[in-house]
């Protein structure tokens, strides 16, 4: 029974439902990116939630300094060389981020119905009459009937401790208010965000420069993912920088947080290697009633394009819950359902009790969405919108998974240096794992030929169902043959339980300049 995106195969008995999931070593194809901090940054935690199912690890410099990111980063290392299992790097950097300053840390309690004014001028004592904000521009900004949301949900994972505004007037460089809702705002900074308002500040501000040009360029990062990416110059810009700090293979992820990023969405998804719709700032910008149509179309365009697609905000109630509400689990399917390639935890996993049940849950969820996945609907859509004629990579891309899908294999192989060959595969959504064998490529720049592969294999983590290894023996040789490094692969996928005697495994590779793709049988030796 076909269903849009939903798969469902006759007869169908509700019964089903009710059998116990079938255990993997990959959680799910889509990929799970967890925020780190208090709760997820010991050794031990780390381990646990690699082990769960993370595949990226988000590193948020609004909330703290390069000294506590780096021990978090440190521990990270340790934990992925203790189960050896890799991880991808994501720095998220801060933007022209809004923020209300409390410098008494005294909470502020709103009534719904009073006047606040926002001002400029850090000389102000907050209370609730009056909160100081660090941006001198708001009154020339705004008008009468605008809406202005203050919140501290990545503190809190809360809603409870949020407040809505509407602009009354301005006198100077001062807002005036009417508060809409009563809450209580708890803590020293709040972020606030301006609906539909264009703010004149850049996307990359000199404090995401100097983390980039120390932190990023001491631990190569993987991926860089730009806060309020607003226009395609953003992630030129950015990409510009990163080539000045001689981090030529850092990825971009455009984060998309406002009107104007979805007013040049197409510029921004031809520049960014990725996409991330950040829900809580787009449930600001956007009517309720929109946001659904937005976040749908925003992900086919990603998937017609082959770029990842990360959502954010799906399991909120998870910071101080073991189990996600019945809406929020409906949520994360519905996403996976409708291509998207990862879900970002947030608050969930930095703050939240229980961060590796919650990675656990969320991969749970997405392998029950990708078990009814309408993968012939979706490989019938793509092909269409590529068009004739293909590009040879991708006639052969399209080719390994329909030959996949069309003899049952249990994993698709694709050999690659850049990263490309199991990008392209994972454009045509395959129903099984996908192994990123990765060699080596000569020395390039200031990177040796191992650290850049194993870059790429990092940054394969963030692909919905690549999982990479590098093309290395085990007494460090990186000149292995293409038959050699074929085994390493197979000998992988048996140790890990998705290659049995007799499955069948379909190879993508290049041969020459020319991408072929071959069918072997694993025999177990």
């Amino acid at each position: 029974m076909h269903t849009g995106q939903m798969l469902l195969e006759e007869p169908v008995r509700l019964a089903s439902v009710l059998a116990p999931p079938k255990i993997k070593f990959f959680p799910s194809l889509t990929k799970i990116v967890g925020t780190l901090g208090p709760r997820s940054r010991s050794v031990e935690t780390l381990e646990a939630c690699l082990k769960a199912g993370m595949s990226v690890a988000r590193f948020d410099f609004s909330g703290s300094n390069a000294e506590y990111h780096q021990e978090t980063l440190d521990n990270l290392r340790i934990a992925v060389s203790n189960i050896k299992k890799p991880c991808a790097v994501m720095l998220d950097t801060v933007g022209p981020e809004l923020q209300v300053c409390n410098t008494s840390g005294e909470p502020i309690e709103l009534k719904s119905g009073n006047n606040v004014t926002l001002t400029p001028d850090g000389s102000r004592v907050p209370s609730a009459e009056v909160l100081p904000i660090n941006i001198s521009d708001l009154a020339k900004a705004v008008k009468k009937g605008d809406t202005v949301f203050i919140g501290q949900y990545l503190f809190t994972g809360s809603e409870s401790t949020s407040v809505w505004l509407e602009v009354v007037d301005t006198v100077g460089d001062d807002v005036n208010c009417l508060v809409k809702n009563s809450a209580t705002l708890a803590g020293s900074i709040f972020t606030m965000h301006v609906s539909q308002v264009s703010i004149n500040l850049p996307t990359l501000g000199s404090r995401d420069k100097q983390v980039i040009s120390s932190w990023a360029l001491q631990n190569n990062v993987d991926i860089i993912s730009l806060s309020y990416t607003r226009h395609a110059e953003d992630v030129r810009e950015l990409r510009e920088f990163l080539r000045s700090q001689n981090l030529h293979y850092t990825q971009i992820y455009a984060k998309i947080e406002n009107f104007e990023g979805f007013e040049h969405f197409d510029e921004i998804l031809q520049e960014a290697d990725g996409i991330i719709l950040s829900r809580g700032n787009l449930g600001i910008d956007l009517p309720p009633e929109k946001v659904f149509i937005y976040q749908k179309t925003a992900v086919k365009k990603c998937n017609m394009a082959g770029k990842p697609a990360i959502i954010t905000r799906v399991v909120d109630s998870m910071v101080d819950n073991l189990r996600p509400t019945r809406a929020e689990a409906t949520d994360v399917a519905n996403a996976v359902l409708d291509g998207t390639d990862g879900i970002l935890l947030g608050a969930e996993t930095l703050r939240g009790l229980y961060p590796v049940e919650t990675i656990r849950t969320v991969g749970q969820i997405c392998s029950e969405a990708e078990s009814v996945y309408n993968q012939a609907h979706q490989f019938k859509k793509i092909i269409q919108y590529v068009g004739e004629p293909m590009s040879h990579e991708e006639s052969v891309a399209s080719s390994a998974v329909r030959a996949a899908v069309k003899v049952k294999a249990s994993v698709i192989i694709a050999f690659t240096t850049t990263g490309t060959a199991p990008r392209l595969v994972a454009k045509y959504r395959p129903p099984m794992p996908v192994l990123a064998l990765v060699f080596p490529q000569e020395k390039i720049d200031s990177l040796n030929s191992n650290a850049l592969s194993t870059i790429k294999a990092r940054q394969c983590q963030a692909l919905r169902g690549i999982y990479p290894i590098l093309a290395i023996s085990s007494s460090g040789e990186i000149n292995l043959k293409e038959e050699v490094a074929l085994k390493l692969a197979l000998d992988y996928g048996r140790s890990v339980g998705i290659l049995k005697p007799y499955d069948r495994a379909v190879i993508f590779e290049k041969i020459g300049d020319s991408a072929v793709v071959k069918i072997v049988e694993f025999e177990d030796s």
